[in-house]
């Protein structure tokens, strides 16, 4: 994980508003797909629509910008239709990082050992 960090989002949404989630979500991976720094950028959904997981891994350096920049235009329309409920960040971030992510509540995880390939 060094130099990397990973992002789950725990989403809870109304299926009522899954159809208007699923178009903003499509917005926002278009967007995000031109990240430099952002290397997996994937949503998930359950079968009853009512809970969508974002996984994300960044070069350290991408993930703010990702959320001060690529998101933010997003964000109010994002937050009236799914409702964060937990953040788990994996890897070890900045401290700007960490202000940003604890408006989330986000739970930190330090990498302790394993390998990527």
């Amino acid at each position: 994980m060094q130099d990397t960090l990973y992002t789950i989002y725990h989403l809870s949404i109304d299926p009522a508003n899954f159809d208007q989630f699923h178009e903003l979500a499509e917005r926002l991976v278009k967007a995000t797909s031109q990240e430099p720094d952002t290397t997996i950028y994937e949503y998930v959904v359950n079968e009853a629509r009512t809970e969508v997981h974002i996984v994300e891994r960044y070069r350290t350096a991408g993930l703010l910008p990702h959320v001060e920049q690529t998101f933010a235009p997003y964000a109010e329309q994002f937050l009236k239709l799914a409702t964060i409920e937990k953040v788990h960040v994996y890897g070890d971030p900045t401290p700007e990082i960490r202000a940003k992510l604890d408006g989330f509540g986000a739970l930190y995880f330090a990498p302790l050992t394993g390998f990527a390939r």
